[in-house]
């Protein structure tokens, strides 16, 4: 970790981010930044926290508005690797420093740990970092306990992109990572992508397993109401058990906070259908 370009003045930096799982995590650690990629978006698909009103929308990560960014005089620039080629035409404006925020790791949610440590630590933050890790693993662990006096069926966790295709989410994505944190069986086996989720039809949902569908706001407003009239989804055994659950907006590329906001919900969920 390189230090960060103002030294010990990094509390008071003005900080600017094209990432949502950073400033996310910024967020959590009490710096929220001043100006962000997609802020308008930010309640619909995060959530929690609340955008402060004020906090500039510097347009999205391919599209960054330079001009506006520049006007704001930000003290340095968060970035992720999704907005790497725009790193030298926002170096014209501020320090920039580049964050890993997504990598397959050995351990379930251990680069989320370390992207709050890292930040942590060019904020001066620290012992905040800290906290915030500490936290989230005893609320992991108190979701795990409460799940764990349940019998639970597998879950299938899809995002619905119309109604004849979902993303279906495994491999080495965040919420896989939250599933084996909290002691819970994926139903999706089949391959994913580098991102943790593979795009499918409805008839890739196929299973003669006991499974739970766990779907994410938004759905497109068509889809379900047309799946209803569909034979084919009305005869995967999940729908016609009723098996069907739809949680809040999580955000899948997230960090810790969604991290922990997945595990909440998705808890809380089950214990309601188990009842």
């Amino acid at each position: 970790m390189l230090p960060s370009p103002l030294g010990a003045s990094a509390a008071a930096q003005r900080v600017a981010v094209l990432d949502w799982a950073i400033a996310e995590t910024l967020f959590a650690l009490g710096k929220p930044p001043v100006a962000l990629v997609a802020a308008s978006d930010w309640n619909r698909f995060v959530v929690e926290p609340r955008l402060p009103a004020g906090t500039a929308d510097i347009g999205i990560q391919q599209e960054v508005n330079f001009e506006l960014l520049a006007a704001l005089r930000p003290d340095i620039i968060l970035t992720s690797p999704f907005s790497q080629d725009q790193e030298p035409a926002l170096a014209r404006i501020a320090p920039v420093r580049r964050f890993t925020v997504f990598e397959p790791t050995p351990s379930p949610l251990e680069r989320p740990r370390r992207l709050t440590r890292e930040l942590g630590a060019m904020i001066g933050a620290e012992r905040q970092a800290e906290a915030l890790i500490t936290y989230s693993d005893a609320q992991f662990a108190a979701c795990r306990a409460r799940l764990a006096r349940l019998r639970l069926p597998p879950v299938l966790l899809v995002g619905f992109l119309d109604a004849r295709h979902v993303r279906a989410y495994g491999g080495v994505g965040l919420y896989q990572n939250v599933l084996e944190t909290l002691g819970l069986q994926n139903a999706w086996t089949k391959p994913t992508n580098a991102w943790g989720f593979a795009t499918t039809g409805i008839e890739g949902l196929a299973t003669d397993k006991d499974v739970r569908l766990i779907t994410f706001q938004p759905v497109p407003p068509d889809a379900l109401p047309t799946l209803a009239q569909s034979p084919l989804w009305r005869e995967l055994p999940f729908v016609k058990a009723g098996h069907m659950s739809t949680l809040p907006p999580v955000l899948m590329f997230g960090a810790l906070p969604a991290a922990l906001r997945f595990a909440r919900l998705l808890t809380t969920e089950l214990e309601r259908v188990a009842e």
